[in-house]
């Protein structure tokens, strides 16, 4: 049976452009998974405040990002999207000796390519079986959630469904957490330690968690993990959630406070990292390596790190390949 890994992300504006980022913003913003206010009231300020304004401010920011990586070195486009793109291929290149029987591709839950296109495109191609893989370590139903509705609603109306499986979460996967401490080891061996770790995870509002979404407990498992893979005592980290979006309480404590209130007391040394992302994008490049930079340094901080996702490591692309390996269904694994 051909078989197909289908590597996922958000997704990412096709240029940094005020109308590019308005189509994406669209899209995005119109999935009642993303924004749980009640639809009318939603969309009327999705339509009348969000899209008419936010577009032209935020188009910047994708152009300041564009084109470059965490350590400045030049990528092609979009981070979020190279990078993606890139780890599929490299992928592909890992199992191909192992699973010659294993196809990696990629696709988004915005923009471009969309899951419904590839596996059209796949199933042309004679595949029969897919494994959808997440790129989001911790589960939540603004993320994950969306992908298994794409699924549902592109085989909706099909009679010969195919066998597909989608990967809920992997926050405490072994390999996993291994990745992040060898980013954050590697990372301290070229520059020293850090008087403080701050584990900055995207924020979500803390209504979704009372109406029983697990993503915070998974990040403080996955920030608990972290921890005790690098020896790391209590006082030395926290977690934090960052990107909070309108007048709604997000899962607490914010980042940019965090940061500004370590800089009033005379914090020296912060390193941050981000362990729900799989690979740099806005909301690293530029909300946590610029932004809250500029908090903490303005605040009193004196040295401010921003440790880069995991990205292309080998050990991510390993971690990667074991996750697929785990949840393939079982008359598929080696």
């Amino acid at each position: 049976m051909s078989t197909a890994v289908i590597l996922m992300n958000l997704g990412t504006p096709s240029e940094p452009t005020a109308p590019a980022v308005r189509s994406f913003l669209r899209d995005f913003l119109s999935d009642p998974r993303v924004v749980e206010i009640p639809r009318p009231l939603w969309l009327a300020i999705l339509h009348g405040l969000v899209l008419p304004l936010r577009p032209r401010r935020i188009a910047p920011a994708y152009a300041e990002i564009w084109g470059r990586s965490a350590d400045g070195e030049p990528v092609e486009g979009s981070p979020l999207l190279y990078y993606t793109r890139r780890q599929a291929e490299l992928l592909q290149e890992y199992l191909r000796e192992q699973r010659p029987d294993i196809t990696v591709t990629h696709a988004v839950t915005y923009g471009e390519p969309q899951l419904e296109s590839v596996i059209a495109r796949l199933r042309r191609e004679g595949f029969e079986s897919f494994t959808v893989l997440p790129l989001y370590p911790q589960y939540s139903a603004t993320t994950t959630a969306a992908i298994y509705d794409q699924v549902a609603q592109i085989f909706r109306n099909s009679r010969d469904i195919p066998d597909i499986n989608v990967v809920r979460d992997y926050y405490q996967n072994p390999f996993y957490i291994r990745a992040l401490a060898n980013s954050v080891r590697d990372y301290w061996e070229k520059r020293g330690p850090a008087d403080k770790l701050l584990l900055s995870f995207h924020g979500i509002p803390k209504a979704n968690i009372k109406k029983g979404d697990p993503y915070y407990r998974q990040c403080c498992e996955t920030a608990e993990h972290l921890a005790a893979e690098l020896g790391l005592n209590a006082d030395q980290w926290q977690v934090s959630f960052q990107s909070r979006f309108g007048k709604a309480e997000w899962l607490q404590p914010y980042t940019d406070k965090t940061l500004i209130e370590w800089g009033k007391k005379g914090i020296a040394r912060v390193d941050v990292i981000c362990p729900a992302f799989a690979a740099d994008c806005l909301e690293t490049l530029e909300e946590i390596s610029v932004e809250n930079r500029a908090n903490f340094l303005k605040a009193g901080g004196k040295d401010y790190h921003y440790i880069p996702a995991l990205n292309l490591r080998r050990d991510h692309i390993e971690a990667l390949a074991a996750i697929v390996e785990e949840k393939l269904p079982l008359r598929l694994r080696g």
